[in-house]
């Protein structure tokens, strides 16, 4: 079988009895980076010397169907370098040849930096969306379509784009909207910086160092009220969102009919979009 096993996001005590039982046995493990997972062994005082497959994004759908057909016969352990595989790392398509093959596909649940983030943010749990790595380039229109999210969001971010990011976010959510930094989690010098986005931009305009998690506050809900949302649709759309997929974000937030937005957002704009 396939097997997803959650390692460490920086403390190796973090590690499951499950994970380290799975690692003293298994015969070959597919990992993200074998000098990781070597350091991942020694680290943990694993004795075994399993076969190290490396599976990245470069090679993945190449490789899985070999994997998938080692699996038929002995277990797969897939490593990503930190946290569970397949979230924004490999092992997605990995996952979806062995079910499409009929081979059992299981996990050793563990350590998560989006679901520690979002604990530790003090922002509202009950609903969220992992967003993955902002985009390099185009950010801004990226997260236009989210301005009217309201659950809360989670995003990663490497620590020499962060400034540009926090503030990139604070242009299109709009300033005061609460967030938290989250960098280093689990590790010596773990640290949760809390605030506006504003004050966060600030803080980390000259970059930072370690592995970072943003976790955003929702969008207040809004005001059902059909003119206002449709003046929030022409915003979006002037921001290079097409017309009806604006449309239908603002419904998603409001309730309101997206066909009603769309049609009042034309007569609006005086004419077809």
């Amino acid at each position: 079988m396939i097997i997803l096993g959650a390692t460490p996001i920086g403390n190796l005590g973090d590690a499951s009895r499950r994970l380290i039982e799975t690692l003293e046995r298994v015969g070959t493990i597919a990992a993200e980076d074998t000098r990781v997972t070597v350091q991942l062994l020694r680290g943990l005082g694993i004795e075994n010397r399993p076969k190290l497959v490396a599976l990245h994004e470069h090679n993945e759908r190449e490789r899985a169907a070999d994997l998938v057909e080692l699996a038929r016969d002995e277990d797969v352990l897939v490593l990503s370098d930190a946290g569970m595989p397949t979230v924004s790392d490999p092992g997605y398509a990995l996952v979806a040849a062995a079910i499409e093959a009929g081979v059992t596909v299981t996990a050793l649940p563990g350590p998560s930096a989006v679901l520690t983030a979002l604990a530790l943010s003090g922002l509202p749990t009950d609903r969220f969306a992992f967003e993955g790595f902002l985009p390099r380039k185009g950010r801004v229109a990226a997260l236009r379509p989210l301005a009217v999210e309201t659950r809360t969001l989670v995003f990663f971010e490497s620590p020499h784009r962060i400034g540009d990011a926090l503030s990139d976010l604070a242009t299109v959510f709009g300033a005061d909207r609460r967030a938290a930094v989250c960098r280093e989690l689990t590790k010596l010098y773990e640290e949760v910086a809390r605030g506006t986005l504003a004050e966060l931009a600030d803080r980390y305009s000259a970059g930072t160092k370690g592995e970072i998690v943003v976790v955003v506050a929702g969008s207040p809900p809004a005001i059902a009220d059909l003119p206002a949302a449709v003046d929030t649709v022409l915003d979006l759309a002037a921001g290079g969102i097409r017309l009806k997929d604006a449309a239908a974000d603002v419904a998603a937030a409001t309730g309101l009919s997206a066909r009603d937005l769309y049609e009042a957002a034309i007569r609006a704009k005086g004419g077809p979009s």
